[in-house]
């Protein structure tokens, strides 16, 4: 599995995805929410250890929180554990890294454990508004904890020179989003929005793509996939959107294109949505593709646009930039170029999320969206 920063859910499908397929307790997903029950029994959200923190960001929102009652302990927590957390016997026995809210003390704990404890955590007053989003982020040999009333201004609580088990457990760590008490009466924790603020109604068009390999593949290859929109009104037209790659891509993202003078482009542009594209680029090797950006409005033409994209450590302007793209861009009539260089991808670490974007004036309209997977370099 990938880096932290991969990893998305809003819960709005009322189904616990395969991704927290080590979700216990009697956890359940309804009303766009994870809800985990605070009994004198352990719930949580969880993962598989699978997963990567080193590199990574991750950040949820805490919409319920349970409730003392007559407990002298009542928490909800957001721990990456590490992946001999439960074994007593190993070196790694309880050793997590994360956010405890104790709403017997009414405190928020910034707490990097070794065998459930840490002596240097720090504290604050737990406020449900302006701690409302926690986020744990691990780059340039520091971990840090920050928090948020709404996802986007961040607030650093804690930093710490990163833990050696962090950077040594690629792809065996996993995330717990849990709640627990010793007594009272039982309720529950509530989380939403897993790396990600898209939350709106979903409606539901069709989308026409196609692919094909811009590397010499002979063949072209066709699919169909459907694409989600979000929006806030009526969506009158279906989303159209060609790409020339080397896979099969799938549509599902925000409205995004907005204009100054939306009569000056064909419907299928002005409510085109992105599909969903995931880059995979091979560290210290040329990557080149190309995507074929037609539309069937043949009047129209994407000259005065510019391309822009970059690759970030998350889907979030605070993600760290890992890569601007834009220099690597070029657009030949419907076809948006993407090369870069082995000397620049030589120096790619990090997965992260990316998006491709096509810009004129105030308008703009992203094309595709989706995860940056870097394959690491063994000849060099």
């Amino acid at each position: 599995m990938p880096s932290l920063s991969t990893l998305q859910d809003n819960f709005n499908d009322g189904v616990i995805a395969p991704d927290w397929g080590n979700a216990y307790g009697g956890v359940t997903e309804t009303g766009g929410k994870a809800h985990v029950p605070c009994t004198t029994s352990y719930a949580g959200y969880q993962t598989s250890y699978t997963w990567t923190l080193a590199g990574a960001s991750m950040y949820v929102a805490v919409t319920n929180v349970p409730a003392a009652s007559t407990a002298t302990e009542a928490y909800a927590s957001v721990f990456v554990n590490a992946p001999g957390i439960g074994d007593s016997g190993d070196p790694l026995y309880g050793t997590r890294i994360g956010f405890v809210i104790n709403t017997v003390t009414g405190l928020l704990k910034f707490s990097s454990e070794s065998g459930y404890f840490d002596a240097g955590a720090t504290t604050v007053t737990y406020s449900a508004v302006t701690h409302k989003f926690l986020r744990l982020r691990e780059t340039g040999g520091n971990v840090y904890w920050d928090t948020s009333p709404d996802g986007t201004t961040w607030t650093n609580r804690r930093t710490l020179a990163t833990p050696a088990w962090v950077t040594a457990s690629v792809n065996q760590c996993a995330v717990d989003m849990s709640a627990h008490r010793d007594a009272g009466t039982a309720d529950e924790a509530a989380y939403d929005l897993f790396n990600t603020l898209s939350n709106g109604a979903v409606f539901t068009a069709s989308a026409a793509l196609s692919a094909d390999s811009s590397l010499g593949a002979t063949g072209l290859l066709s699919a169909h996939a459907a694409a989600a929109l979000t929006c806030d009104g009526n969506l009158d037209a279906a989303a159209a959107l060609s790409a020339h790659a080397a896979a099969t891509l799938a549509a599902d993202s925000a409205l995004t294109a907005v204009f100054a003078d939306a009569s000056s482009l064909p419907e299928e542009v002005a409510g085109l949505a992105a599909g969903d594209w995931d880059l995979e680029i091979e560290q210290g090797a040329t990557f080149a593709q190309s995507f074929d950006c037609t539309v069937d409005d043949p009047a129209f033409t994407w000259t005065g646009f510019t391309a822009r994209a970059q690759i970030r450590s998350e889907a979030s302007a605070t993600g760290d930039l890992l890569l601007d793209l834009t220099d690597y861009l070029t657009i030949e009539g419907g076809t948006i170029h993407l090369d870069i260089p082995a000397t620049v991808t030589a120096d790619l670490t990090r997965n992260g999320r990316w998006d491709l974007e096509l810009v004129q004036g105030a308008g703009v309209v992203r094309l595709l969206q989706g995860k940056a997977i870097i394959s690491p370099e063994v000849t060099r």
